[in-house]
Formats: C-alpha cells, sequence, structure tokens
C-alpha cells in the first residue's frame, strides 16, 4: 500500500507538498561570504578613520627610520669640518638649517653639488637631520622589544595565575599589587641608575656591548616593572573563559593544562593581548625618552629623541628648534600609537562589539 495515502500513518503525506521554484531557492538561501573574528575585526578598524590614518602615520615614520640612513650621505656620529691632520673648521658648528661651513661653500663655489643640513647641525657639527632620524629608529625600536619583554611576562604570569587559581593566582595577584604600590618613575630612575653601573662589567666583551648598559638595565627595568598591567587583564580573560564548556571537555579528555592554555584560553584572549601590547609600546617609547633625557637611555654618540632633546637644552635660547624637532617627533609617534591602540580596541574588543 503506498504509505503516502495510508490513514492514521505517522509517515509524511508527501502529496501536500510542492517543490520549491528557483526564484523561491534563490530568495530563501542567503549566500554569506564566509569570515573570521581577525576580518571582522580588520573591516571595523579600517572604518575607523582616526585609526588608520595614524597606523599610516606610524608605517610612514618607521620606514623613514630604516630607509633614510641608507643613502644619506651624513652619518649621526660623523663630525663634519675635522680632517686628520689639518685644525678643526669651527664653522661647521652649530650650522642653522639649510646653512653651509666654510669648506662646503668653496667646493660649492667650484661648481661641486653638496648635500643641504636640512636641520642644520648641532654644537659637535654633527648633521641634525640623521640624528633625529637614528633617535626615531632607536626609540621606535626600544617600544617596540620593549612591548615583547611585557607581552612574553605579563602573558606567562597572567594565564599562570588566571587558570591554576588558588595559591598560585593568590601569590602572583600579592606581586602584582606590590610593583602597582611602588611609585612608578622613581623605581624605574633607581633601576636604571643601579642597573646601568652594575651591567657595564657583566656585558663588557659580549655583543651586547654595543648597545651599552643604559638600554640594557632599560629592558631589565621594563621586564620588572610593566608586565603587571597586561598580567591582570589576561588573568581577567582566562578566568572567564576556563569555566566554558570546550575547556572543561578538554579537561575531560585529559588535556594538560599547558596544552589548554596555549591551544584555548591564549587563542581566545588574543583581542586583549593586541590590544595591550598596542598600547603598550608608545609607553614604553615616552619611558625611554624620558631616561634618555635624564641622562640614563642610549649612550653618547648614540642619539635618542630624548637625548637629543636634552642636549638641546644648552642651547636653547639660540637654537630652540633644536628641542622643538625631536619633542614633535615624540609627540607625533606616541599620539599616533595611542589612537591606533584605541582603534584596535574598538574594532577587536568584543564586549564593544556586541
Amino acid at each position: 500500500m503506498d504509505i503516502n495515502k495510508k490513514k492514521f500513518s505517522l509517515h509524511t503525506d508527501l502529496s501536500v507538498f510542492e517543490p520549491a521554484t528557483e526564484a523561491e531557492k534563490e530568495y530563501m538561501v542567503q549566500m554569506r561570504e564566509s569570515t573570521t573574528f581577525f576580518k571582522d575585526g580588520v573591516k571595523r578598524l579600517l572604518k575607523n578613520k582616526v585609526a588608520t590614518v595614524s597606523f599610516i602615520v606610524i608605517v610612514l615614520i618607521t620606514l623613514s627610520a630604516i630607509i633614510i640612513p641608507m643613502f644619506w650621505p651624513y652619518s649621526y656620529d660623523a663630525q663634519l669640518g675635522i680632517t686628520p691632520g689639518k685644525p678643526v673648521d669651527a664653522s661647521y658648528a652649530n650650522l642653522s638649517p639649510f646653512e653651509y661651513g666654510e669648506t662646503e661653500l668653496e667646493r660649492i663655489e667650484a661648481g661641486e653639488k653638496v648635500f643641504p643640513h636640512i636641520f642644520g647641525t648641532d654644537a659637535a657639527g654633527r648633521d641634525y637631520f640623521i640624528r633625529v632620524v637614528y633617535g626615531t629608529r632607536i626609540s621606535l625600536a626600544v617600544g617596540f622589544f620593549a612591548s615583547l619583554i611585557v607581552l612574553a611576562i605579563g602573558m606567562l604570569m597572567g594565564s599562570v595565575a588566571g587558570y591554576c587559581g588558588g595559591k598560585v593566582d593568590l601569590v602572583i595577584m600579592r606581586i602584582v599589587d606590590v610593583i602597582y604600590s611602588l611609585p612608578d618613575m622613581l623605581m624605574v630612575i633607581l633601576l636604571a641608575a643601579v642597573l646601568g653601573t652594575g651591567l657595564e662589567a657583566v656585558i663588557a666583551g659580549t655583543v651586547f656591548e654595543k648597545l651599552g648598559a643604559n638600554m640594557i638595565s632599560l629592558f631589565v627595568v621594563f621586564a620588572l616593572l610593566y608586565w603587571v598591567s597586561m598580567s591582570r587583564q589576561i588573568r581577567g580573560q582566562i578566568l572567564s573563559l576556563k569555566e566554558q564548556e570546550y575547556v572543561l571537555a578538554a579537561r575531560a579528555s585529559g588535556a594538560k593544562g599547558f596544552w589548554i592554555i596555549t591551544k584555548h584560553l591564549i587563542p581566545n584572549s588574543i583581542s586583549v593581548v593586541i590590544i595591550s601590547t598596542a598600547l603598550q609600546i608608545p609607553n614604553a617609547i615616552f619611558t625611554e625618552s624620558f631616561l634618555s633625557f635624564l641622562g640614563l637611555g642610549v649612550n653618547a654618540p648614540m642619539p635618542s629623541l630624548g637625548s637629543l632633546a636634552s642636549d638641546a637644552l644648552n642651547g636653547i635660547s639660540s637654537y630652540s628648534y633644536r628641542l622643538v624637532i625631536p619633542a614633535i617627533v615624540i609627540s607625533l609617534i606616541v599620539l599616533s600609537l595611542n589612537l591606533f591602540g584605541d582603534g584596535l580596541r574598538d574594532a577587536f574588543d568584543p564586549k564593544l562589539n556586541s
């Protein structure tokens, strides 16, 4: 017997249904482009014009700091007007922008082309533009690598505290509270001064000698003091994630804690990691510039934006632009990074887009 016509049957009567037309199928089936959390975040970020412009500014400054020294005719440590066996030509010291020394003027009169000093020279006769470019490179490098150090330590401590809980969490959080209670800048200056003196003998004859004791001490300061904020944020994320069903399932299947942290908890906290790292870079740059301004940063003759501003104080009444130029560069870098970090937070924070 035909099951479609059998009374009181539990089978569906197919005769009451009509096949859908092609137009109805197209209407019902809504095709949507596959996407991911990262792609959605990038789309939201690109819609933020302020963050996009800030990112472009950061990229341009970074590329300039990398590329310009490759073809610039002057070096950051070369003192112009000094020739072996001849007296020092003092006309190269404290040149104003686009001015030339006496020897250069003679070469120009002879028909030679001499590359101009765009920002003039400093008191030692060194081209100021290339020193600003190198100072920007040093500040960006310090900010980037210091943020990586903070990221590694903060992620490790925060994930361990959040996942393990109990006494482990209690001990780590009390350490965080102690570091938070310390006066920030006072501890940075104290540690930089003490470590800078003690590291000189340690790094002598090693590959780190070229960086200098002050630079190494700066990274140590960041490793000791600046990881607490990121660790707290990552701990908070992991505390909310570790009770999720997929984490409980991983535990029930016998997965180790390290595997759960690296495969489940950290990837699902990546938005907090990205945002915290992006906002940490300008903080590191400002701290490096501040310490270099006090003489605790990079070693001479290697320039930094902070050390350039400090050196400019000696002739601020006559050559005020030497203080203004590195100050503007620092402000532009820090402002752009902060605005870009805010844009990342708005784009990748799920709580703001829910």
